[in-house]
């Protein structure tokens, strides 16, 4: 019996860094924003929470996480200090902050210094800052010693920068769409060391952070999305661009939410304040062609700066004017469209079937992930949100302005 009891501890000492480290940058998991957790309520009260802390600083930013350790960023808006803080998840401590001092620049009323959300890996985690006169990417050991920089050059967009890091194996990927130089960049994830850099002629900023697709038969390659320059997939290993297709036209817009696929689709939107905005699916070629297909779109309702969720065999869109829609997968059909109330900046995330959605006013509104709509919670945080849930070891972190909430688990 003892030796069962040992085994059974053993293998479970193995599997839980698995799901600790599943939340290592935007929207989680290769961006889907998708967690089997089942340990997150769907209503709560202040008392459920595990802990709650006050950030030094304000941000719009998601936490990561790799094993009990959690990373965010914030901002001190008027002195402009960048913060990276390593959070213990295990009581919400501050076990170490590392301050940047970079120029107070012009930005966006809904922007802030801090919305560029980190990513991490088993070595670093992994910043990147912004400013019209030094952008650095910055890596640091779990430790909060600074392993390397990488100097993507002065940001001169007037609204700010928002863009965010990935890791893709051993490198460290990022998109800079902005009004010049536009590129897209690869770097070492051990060295800092420029791997690959393609210029980019889209000349508008974008916030688009990209993901990995693989499709059955065809080798995995990186997707970036633009206004202008519309979807691209790329080679990991070279930066050469295997397809493009450009869906989106020339009207006045920008690519803010993310890529998102299925095994055989790629979607992506892109649209304006006032304006239409557009979500289209393609079938991706291949390197021999270098073109894509529009398999559908459509501009019913379709979110500017929520990225959409795909489960199971629904597309989501969670709207910035609070209208949530399930459409089919691959038809584009809608299934149902049902207006939650509030307005949104930050993305819906999964877990367990439900989607979770944090208004600007802070309100956390939970809806069930299938063909029929059903609301099933609703609960304030008190402070409002421009920020993504993130989910990691059956917990979910849920970040306002300036607080950082635990729950679950």
């Amino acid at each position: 019996m003892q030796r069962f009891v040992l085994s059974v501890l053993f293998v479970a000492a193995l599997q839980l860094p698995v799901s600790a480290q599943e939340w290592t940058r935007f929207r989680g998991p290769n961006g889907t924003g998708v967690s089997d957790a089942k340990t997150v309520p769907t209503a709560w009260s202040d008392d459920d929470y595990n802990w709650s802390i006050d950030l030094p600083g304000t941000g719009h930013s998601s936490p990561v996480t790799w094993g009990t350790k959690l990373f965010v960023t914030a901002c001190n808006e008027e002195s402009s200090t960048r913060l990276l803080l390593c959070i213990s998840t295990t009581d919400g401590s501050v076990l170490w902050e590392k301050e940047l001092q970079l120029k107070t620049d012009k930005k966006h009323k809904n922007n802030s210094f801090a919305s560029s959300t980190p990513c991490v890996n088993a070595d670093h985690v992994i910043v990147a800052w912004h400013s019209k006169t030094s952008s650095p990417l910055i890596a640091y050991n779990h430790d909060g010693n600074e392993a390397w920089q990488y100097e993507q050059g002065p940001y001169l967009h007037g609204q700010g920068a928002a863009t965010s890091p990935i890791v893709y194996k051993d490198m460290v990927v990022i998109a800079n769409d902005q009004k010049e130089p536009s590129f897209l960049l690869a770097v070492d994830a051990k060295t800092g060391k420029e791997r690959w850099k393609i210029p980019r002629e889209g000349k508008r900023a974008c916030y688009s952070t990209p993901c990995a697709f693989h499709s059955k038969g065809r080798p995995e390659e990186l997707v970036f999305t633009h206004c202008y320059e519309g979807i691209i997939g790329v080679d990991p290993a070279s930066g050469k661009q295997n397809w493009h297709i450009d869906v989106f036209g020339r009207a006045s817009q920008r690519a803010l939410s993310s890529p998102v696929f299925t095994d055989e689709l790629v979607m992506a939107t892109s649209g304006g304040v006032g304006g239409e905005t557009q979500l289209v699916a393609v079938q991706p070629g291949d390197a021999t062609d270098g073109k894509a297909t529009e398999a559908w779109r459509t501009n019913k309702q379709t979110p500017h700066v929520p990225t959409p969720l795909i489960y199971k065999d629904w597309v989501f869109m969670w709207s910035d004017q609070g209208i949530a829609s399930c459409l089919d997968k691959v038809t584009g059909d809608v299934v149902w469209k049902h207006r939650v109330g509030g307005n949104y900046f930050g993305s819906p995330v999964c877990v367990a079937g439900k989607l979770y959605g944090i208004d600007l006013d802070g309100n956390v509104v939970v809806i069930a992930a299938s063909d029929k709509y059903e609301l099933l919670g609703k609960v304030s945080l008190g402070q409002g949100s421009k920020a993504t849930p993130a989910v990691s070891d059956g917990v979910m972190y849920l970040r306002t302005e300036s607080k950082l909430f635990s729950l679950g688990g």
